[in-house]
């Protein structure tokens, strides 16, 4: 028979997974909506811009996975249906505009204030270990930054 100390940690653990696979997921898209946008924007600049950012976002998961792990339970590997259509919806948008630049940094703040959103909701809604929170913290961090640097784009 398991003890309530016992009980509790397994359903912070459980949550803790479930946070974590959700936010591996956003941040699948993210890398991919990066590495997309980064093939189609033009501005040299811009274009490493959206190359660093991918690689942060690839180090967001890595984190992610890690921790996922270190909570026995397996990662999820991909991002989600929606976030793949609405790179779709960018593209055919990008096209037909005069400047597909500005559409995709739109875009780009748009699914940065979703983050922020997301990751706040699971640091504010969740009971989560210390080592969760404080990686999540870190990355809601570096998130909002990004988003302050884009908006000055």
């Amino acid at each position: 028979m398991r003890t309530t100390l016992e009980k509790a940690r397994q359903k912070t653990n459980e949550n803790n997974i479930d946070v974590l696979q959700a936010i591996i997921e956003k941040n699948y898209d993210a890398r991919k909506g990066y590495r997309k946008a980064m093939m189609d924007i033009q501005d040299p600049e811009l274009k490493s811009f959206m190359q660093q950012q991918a690689l942060v976002r690839s180090s967001f998961t890595t984190a992610i996975d890690q921790e996922i792990r270190n909570l026995g339970e397996t990662p999820i590997e991909n991002g989600s249906v929606t976030a793949t259509l609405h790179r779709t919806w960018i593209d055919i948008k990008s096209r037909i505009a005069d400047n597909a630049d500005d559409i995709i940094i739109e875009e780009i703040i748009r699914g940065e204030k979703a983050k922020v959103k997301e990751y706040k909701g699971a640091l504010k809604n969740n009971l989560l270990a210390p080592e969760t929170h404080n990686l999540l913290q870190s990355q809601l961090k570096s998130i909002k930054n990004t988003l302050k640097e884009v908006k000055q784009l």
